[in-house]
């Protein structure tokens, strides 16, 4: 992938709504943790905490975009993160107020990187998968995380609660990506020369993640009416 090229933005451009639809939870869980301490406190444990657990996650995301190297993880990451995608659309909002509160500013931090870590699998996964092997793109992605996570996230969610075709949004980037890792998969590649066939795949793994969210979420909206 050459920089600056169209390829190098549309993989930017997924990068940074894969941040945005996945960065939610993780800043209301950093929120959670850092409720009970001083208001000037909390400020740095955010901060802190946010840092040291994106380094983690840099490591992660990085060593993750070298798993995806060997022949056949692109294809079993890629229906990893149809899944994601589809659980993206149809979860019910999660209650965090289990999330451990604390009160020194260093258990606070440490509660910060630990939750942030468990819950980043579905980010590392799919910013490893759109950035393609480049770690340009990996950082990049990271360093647009941070504000988003710190700053952004909670105006997103109100966002995405009053607009929900956001998280659609988020949805079919998510499966568009698992769709280029299935057929960017070698062990694929004698079939992918076919481009009908390729493309072919990505339209109906897109539009398949769409439409299961999309029936799945009337069924239980149709259902909790009745109730």
């Amino acid at each position: 992938m050459e920089w600056f090229s169209l390829d190098f933005f549309l993989s930017l451009f997924s990068i940074i709504i894969i941040d945005l639809v996945l960065a939610g939870d993780n800043a209301i869980v950093i929120g959670m943790a850092a409720r009970n301490l001083p208001k000037k406190q909390q400020k740095h444990a955010i901060l802190w905490g946010t840092l040291g657990a994106i380094v983690i996650r840099s490591l992660a995301t990085v060593f993750v975009v070298w798993l995806l190297k060997i022949p056949g993880l692109l294809l079993v990451g890629g229906i990893l993160l149809i899944w994601i995608a589809y659980q993206l659309l149809v979860e019910k909002k999660q209650d965090h107020d289990s999330v451990e509160s604390v009160t020194s500013i260093g258990a606070a931090i440490r509660t910060i990187i630990i939750a942030d870590t468990v819950m980043s699998l579905d980010n590392v996964l799919a910013v490893a998968g759109a950035a393609h092997g480049n770690f340009i793109l990996v950082v990049l992605g990271l360093l647009i995380s941070v504000p988003i996570i710190i700053w952004g996230s909670r105006l997103f969610i109100k966002l995405a609660d009053r607009f929900p075709l956001i998280i659609y949004l988020g949805g079919g980037v998510l499966a568009w990506t698992a769709a280029k890792m299935i057929t960017d998969e070698k062990l694929l590649q004698s079939w992918m020369d076919e481009p009908l066939l390729k493309w072919g795949i990505i339209v109906l793994i897109v539009a398949g993640v769409l439409t299961l969210g999309t029936l799945k979420n009337r069924k239980t909206a149709a259902t909790e009416d009745a109730a």
